[in-house]
């Protein structure tokens, strides 16, 4: 299994964000997770990316523990995340922003430059190219050189999505990444998270635009209040009585 999340608790103080969750994720899929506000969707990926560490339950990726290793080995290993709220540098452009998350497959140190600066500048090359390349693909290469904080906010999520991918990441996980986005933005992107896909980038992806959802998730996983109510192919999960009571209450009887 790519990744897989068994019995995921998180617990703060004696409120449970998270009792018992199981999930996984086959690579090359993009799986959806969802719920209500307050579900625990968020927490989940937090836990999963290093920045909690859980109270108890296990996180195996590739066959490898990762429970409760630090957020930069968890970015070693081959996942990258964007969040609820944008974390762009305001004093950057955009290509600067991109080529941020390059930095840790650069070879670049004094000894190099000093040595073989020939070589430095080939590798500050390839990296312009390939933040070029992921600008293009959101359609958003020609504000390369404006600043970040210029853009509207849709494209300010387009630029954080492609600086996720500059670390060439095996599994991507997108909080929100519709929000903000106008019709005709949503439709484009879901169209895009089917390029990365096929790129060979499994995606976890928490969102609340349903159209979005049902356009591009192979399995969806429910949560509400912490635990998991639901799980498997989108039409399943959308029908499903317990999915439909926690999103819209139930009726008073008669």
């Amino acid at each position: 299994m790519f990744l897989e999340i068994e019995s995921l608790t998180m617990q703060f103080g004696g409120i449970y964000a998270l009792k018992e969750v199981s999930l996984a994720v086959e690579q090359g899929e993009i799986h959806g997770l969802i719920g209500p506000n307050g579900s625990g969707k968020t927490t989940t990926f937090n836990v999963v990316s290093g920045y909690y560490k859980p109270t108890s339950g296990s996180i195996r990726f590739e066959g490898a523990g990762i429970t409760g290793l630090p957020a930069h080995k968890i970015t070693a290993a081959g996942f990258a995340r964007t969040f609820q709220n944008l974390r762009l540098f305001s004093s950057m452009t955009v290509l600067d922003n991109v080529l941020v998350g390059m930095g840790h497959h650069a070879k670049t140190g004094l000894w190099r430059e000093i040595l073989n600066p020939a070589a430095v500048r080939r590798e500050e090359s390839r990296f312009v190219g390939d933040a070029i390349h992921l600008l293009e693909l959101f359609g958003i290469a020609g504000l390369a050189d404006h600043p970040a904080t210029g853009l509207s906010y849709g494209e300010q999520r387009r630029v954080e999505i492609a600086r996720a991918l500059a670390t060439k990441p095996k599994i991507l996980l997108l909080d929100e990444p519709a929000a903000g986005l106008n019709e005709v933005e949503s439709d484009e992107l879901r169209g895009t998270l089917k390029s990365i896909r096929d790129s060979g980038v499994t995606i976890l992806l928490i969102e609340h635009d349903m159209k979005l959802v049902m356009g591009v998730c192979d399995v969806i996983t429910v949560l509400d209040y912490g635990r998991k109510i639901a799980e498997g192919p989108c039409e399943s999960v959308s029908g499903d009585p317990v999915v439909i009571e926690a999103y819209l209450g139930k009726e008073d009887e008669p």
